[in-house]
């Protein structure tokens, strides 16, 4: 993710709110032509609500393939469920900078995840709603018939009225969570087995090709932009994020993913008075806090989750960042 100064929304993507509010006789938006800054495409979804309260579940129902830019047609083109969310998460930042995708398994469930940084800038529940209901519409339209979601989470409050809330429990077909600590959705994990239904496979390897040529070039201008710096610390700790769980958050790998030798890496670093260590360092941090958060995350599983062999390194470095225990942090946020 680039920073907020640089992070866009592409034109074709935004083309569906802009259509839901030409539905409600909202005038369109002074926007560049190209992209929409993401401050602006928020602030777009918020105004929307405020003159319809579903603005962005009706935005989300409005997606189609061209809405998500190239990797609309690689969606196409998966042969299972489980594909095109892997490839959701690999190249959603070609239609949008507004958050990102991450697949859980829990037993026999599937946790659908989605993180946005911006939420505490620029807070409101259209966004989350918005994309939550772009996916589920998205994928119900791929399989052909309304999929099973077990649970459905939203990290902003629920509506006042209890017959709002009511109303809006009943177009999700569940009773929605609210004040969660991120936008989740849960479905049973066999549905990632599930063949596509009128899926070209043939066709993928030419889709895939051509997305992440694009995907690789949005990241090349990302990186010669001005505040380039900035935004090589910020994906060189999400490649950390990404990594951690697979033990797989060192130097080499995370070079290569942005097309950078090791050494020129650790070189751009230090000029921009950092270092892998302590990027990996804040990170495993950052993390730590954010799992301590979810109780229903055990101490054992959140060390794994951060890539420690052993809970006690997990421990040592909680005692090192927060000057007490693990279960003793937990308490204090409680």
């Amino acid at each position: 993710m680039p920073p907020l100064a640089q992070a866009r929304v592409a034109r074709a993507y935004a083309q569906a709110a802009l259509d839901e509010a030409q539905a409600l006789g909202l005038g369109p938006p002074a926007w560049p032509e190209e992209a929409v800054p993401v401050p602006d495409y928020i602030a777009w979804l918020e105004a929307g609500g405020r003159v319809q309260g579903d603005f962005g579940v009706r935005v989300g129902t409005r997606m189609k393939a061209s809405h998500f830019v190239a990797y609309g047609h690689v969606l196409l083109s998966c042969p299972r469920f489980g594909d095109a969310i892997e490839q959701t998460r690999r190249f959603e930042g070609l239609a949008h900078d507004l958050g990102r995708s991450e697949l859980r398994l829990d037993g026999d469930q599937a946790i659908y995840r989605w993180h946005s940084p911006w939420l505490t800038e620029l807070p409101g529940r259209q966004l989350t709603e918005s994309i939550m209901a772009s996916i589920l519409s998205f994928a119900t339209w791929l399989a052909g018939r309304r999929l099973p979601v077990l649970s459905l989470a939203f990290p902003h409050a629920a509506p006042a009225d209890p017959l709002e809330r009511a109303a809006r429990d009943a177009a999700w077909g569940l009773a929605v969570q609210y004040d969660a600590p991120v936008t989740e959705a849960r479905f049973p994990a066999a549905l990632l087995s599930e063949p596509v239904p009128g899926a070209d496979p043939a066709l993928f390897p030419l889709l895939e090709q051509r997305a992440a040529q694009m995907l690789a070039a949005r990241q090349q201008a990302l990186m010669q932009h001005p505040a380039a710096e900035n935004h090589l610390l910020t994906a060189v700790r999400a490649q950390i994020a990404e990594r951690l769980a697979q033990d797989g958050a060192r130097v080499a790998p995370v070079a290569a993913a942005l097309h950078l030798s090791p050494r020129t890496l650790q070189r751009r670093l230090a000029e921009a008075g950092s270092s892998f260590q302590a990027l990996l360092d804040a990170t495993r941090r950052e993390l730590a806090r954010q799992y301590l958060r979810n109780p229903a995350l055990s101490l054992t599983e959140i060390a794994f989750l951060l890539g420690y062999a052993e809970q006690s390194s997990f421990s040592h470095a909680v005692r090192a960042w927060e000057g007490c225990t693990p279960q003793q942090w937990r308490h204090q946020q409680t």
